[in-house]
């Protein structure tokens, strides 16, 4: 069981750990432990799992990001390990130091390093230029599923707030360079294998293309995701949603500048250690060939995307 929150990128409130575990009634004596070791003794019985020694802190932590439900967590773990098997194409083979330099003068993007007072992590994207590609689209892909990687076992907290800042970009290019399939895989992978949680989803613009952007991202987000699409045309209204104390200072915040955070993002998922940790992971696929069909068809039929390449016997 998870005891101490510590992360060299990541802060938390004293409290955060027994504030998440009674938000999820998993705070009474035994519970989460219990919880879990169900969780372990049926990651064991999987035929189908290649990986079957998740550590304890990463079944909490999916246990957490389920809403403290056994049953979904198992689809969780279930889901994220065929998706690593269907789904290479966002996952990198190899990461070196500047692997993702690239996209540094394009976007700057990282998860906040101060909760909010309800313990929400803040997601926070600024697109910076419009001089980018379809590349530049998938690296940035295969960034944020690292990112999602890191936080499956290092953060700790009741959801995230996502927040997208265009003031700097040109919507109309945005529209045009993302692929709404592409998109739609990714926010499936996070939200429905890594167990990301989005409470918010805020837009920044004064742009008169914003209804285009809300429209676009309504093919991609569920209803329910798309529901919580909240509109700004600058800051002041952002801060009815986001407390000023955990934003940047370019943000009217107290926080270090969202470019240095943006950096040390890059640093942390580039260091040997995470590297080695998410070659690891990514390992944590699936045998189809063990599966029984009618399960995989129950499981991932309707999924979005094109599953073509993966042979179910």
């Amino acid at each position: 069981m998870v005891t101490v929150l510590k992360d060299k990128l990541l802060e938390f409130h004293p409290d955060t750990l027994e504030h998440v575990r009674m938000e999820l009634n998993l705070d009474k004596n035994g519970r989460m432990d219990d919880a879990v070791n169900l969780l372990e003794e049926w990651v064991k019985k999987q035929q189908h799992f290649v990986k079957k020694d998740f550590s304890r802190a990463y079944l909490e932590r999916t246990l957490i990001s389920a809403k403290g439900m056994v049953e979904r967590a198992k689809q969780r773990i279930d889901k994220l390990c065929t998706f690593k098997t269907l789904l290479p194409e966002y996952y990198p083979k190899s990461v070196a130091k500047g692997h993702f330099d690239s996209l540094e003068p394009i976007v700057q993007y990282g998860l906040l390093p101060k909760l909010t007072k309800d313990h929400y992590r803040v997601s926070l994207f600024n697109v910076k230029s419009d001089d980018y590609n379809s590349g530049h689209i998938h690296l940035f892909y295969k960034y944020i599923v690292m990112i999602c990687e890191y936080i499956k076992i290092n953060d700790y907290n009741n959801g995230f707030v996502v927040a997208l800042d265009f003031r700097d970009a040109n919507i109309l290019t945005f529209v045009t360079k993302c692929t709404p399939m592409d998109l739609r895989q990714v926010i499936t992978l996070m939200t429905e294998g890594y167990g990301i949680r989005i409470k918010q989803i805020h837009l920044i613009t004064e742009s008169k293309m914003l209804d285009t952007l809300v429209s676009f991202l309504k093919q991609v987000l569920s209803t329910k995701l798309a529901g919580r699409i909240h509109m700004h045309k600058n800051l002041d209204t952002l801060y009815d949603f986001v407390p000023k104390d955990v934003l940047p200072v370019e943000y009217g915040g107290p926080a270090k500048s969202l470019q240095i955070i943006s950096d040390e993002w890059r640093d942390a998922l580039t260091s040997k250690d995470f590297m080695e940790y998410f070659a690891e992971m990514y390992e944590a696929k699936t045998d189809e060939a063990c599966r029984q069909s009618d399960k995989f068809t129950e499981q991932y039929i309707g999924m979005p995307g094109s599953f073509r390449a993966l042979s179910v016997d």
